[in-house]
C-alpha cells in the first residue's frame, strides 16, 4: 500500500484541524493553506469539494480571518463556480452560498468594528512559501477548454527557464504559476500565445480588493529564455526552514495535528509540480 495519501484523506484532516478554533488563525496566516483549499474546491470528487467547503466554513467563523479569506485570489470566484455548476449537489451549493454570503457581509461589518490587537504570528506550515527568490503569477487563459489544450499549455510553460511549478483550475480557466522573481510575467503570456490557440491575461488584485484582469502586450517583444532539458526548479536549501524538526509547526491539536499538517503540506506542495 502506498504511503501517499489521496486528496480526500488530506482535505478531511485539514477540515478536522480547522474545526479546532485554536488552529484557525494560524491556518489562514499560512501562505499555502488557503490556495490549497481553493484548489480542492475545483476537485472532480464531490466529497473532496464538500470537505474543503466545511474547512473554509470553519475558518470563516474566526472574524479576524474573514478579510484575508475574502481577499485571497480565487476564493470568491471558486465559491461562485461551485454554486453555479449544474452538477453540484444541493447541500454543497447551500454551503458554498452560505460561505460566500458570510465573507461578503464581513466587508461592511469590518468597517464599523474596532481593530483587535494582532496575535503573535506562528511559524508557517509550508516549506518555501516565503521564498524571496520566487513569486506567484495567476493567469486567466482564454481557450483553456479541455485536456488537450491543457497539455499544450503545460508544454509551453515547461519550455520557459525560470518556471518553478504550476497547477490548473480548469473550471475557471486559470493557471497558478510559481516563477523566479527575475522572470517577467509577460514571458508567460508570450509562451501561451505561442500555442496559437490560447491567450493569457494576468489576474491581479486592485487597490479596492477586487480582481483585475490585465492583458499582455500582443507584440511578443518579451525575450523568453528556454529550458534545454528540465524545468529550472529552485533548490530546497533556499527555503527559510532547513531543519526537519522545524519544518512543521504544532498548533492547537498538538503533535498529531503537526504531523498531519506536514502530510498536507507535502501533498499540496506536490500538487503544484505537474
Amino acid at each position: 500500500m502506498s504511503g501517499e495519501p489521496d486528496a480526500l484523506v488530506v482535505v478531511n484532516q485539514l477540515r478536522d484541524l480547522a474545526a479546532d478554533p485554536m488552529n484557525r488563525r494560524a491556518i489562514v496566516q499560512d501562505q499555502g493553506c488557503l490556495p490549497g483549499l481553493i484548489i480542492f474546491l475545483d476537485h472532480p470528487n464531490p466529497q473532496v469539494v464538500y470537505s474543503a467547503l466545511l474547512a473554509v466554513r470553519y475558518l470563516a467563523e474566526c472574524r479576524q480571518n474573514k478579510e484575508k479569506m475574502r481577499g485571497e485570489l480565487g476564493m470568491m470566484l471558486s465559491l461562485q463556480n461551485v454554486m453555479q455548476k449544474t452538477t453540484t449537489p444541493g447541500e454543497t451549493k447551500l454551503l458554498a452560498s452560505e460561505i460566500y454570503e458570510l465573507l461578503q457581509a464581513s466587508n461592511s461589518e469590518d468597517a464599523y468594528k474596532p481593530k483587535e490587537p494582532s496575535c503573535r504570528r506562528k511559524p508557517q506550515f509550508f516549506l518555501g512559501s516565503t521564498n524571496k527568490q520566487a513569486k506567484t503569477v495567476v493567469l486567466h487563459i482564454d481557450g483553456l477548454d479541455d485536456s488537450s489544450r491543457r497539455s499544450l499549455c503545460e508544454e509551453a510553460l515547461l519550455k520557459i527557464r525560470g518556471v518553478i511549478s504550476f497547477t490548473f483550475q480548469m473550471a475557471v480557466k486559470r493557471c497558478i504559476i510559481r516563477i523566479r522573481s527575475d522572470l517577467k510575467a509577460e514571458a508567460l503570456g508570450s509562451a501561451i500565445a505561442s500555442t496559437e490557440v490560447m491567450k493569457a491575461q494576468q489576474v491581479v488584485r486592485g487597490e479596492d480588493g477586487n480582481e483585475v484582469i490585465i492583458p499582455f502586450p500582443e507584440d511578443g517583444s518579451v525575450a523568453v529564455e528556454q529550458n534545454v532539458n528540465l524545468p529550472d526548479y529552485l533548490p530546497e536549501e533556499e527555503s527559510p526552514s532547513q531543519e526537519p524538526d522545524k519544518a512543521v509547526t504544532s498548533v492547537g491539536t498538538g503533535q498529531d495535528g503537526a504531523g498531519w499538517l506536514g502530510t498536507a503540506a507535502n501533498f499540496l506542495s506536490r500538487s503544484f509540480y505537474w
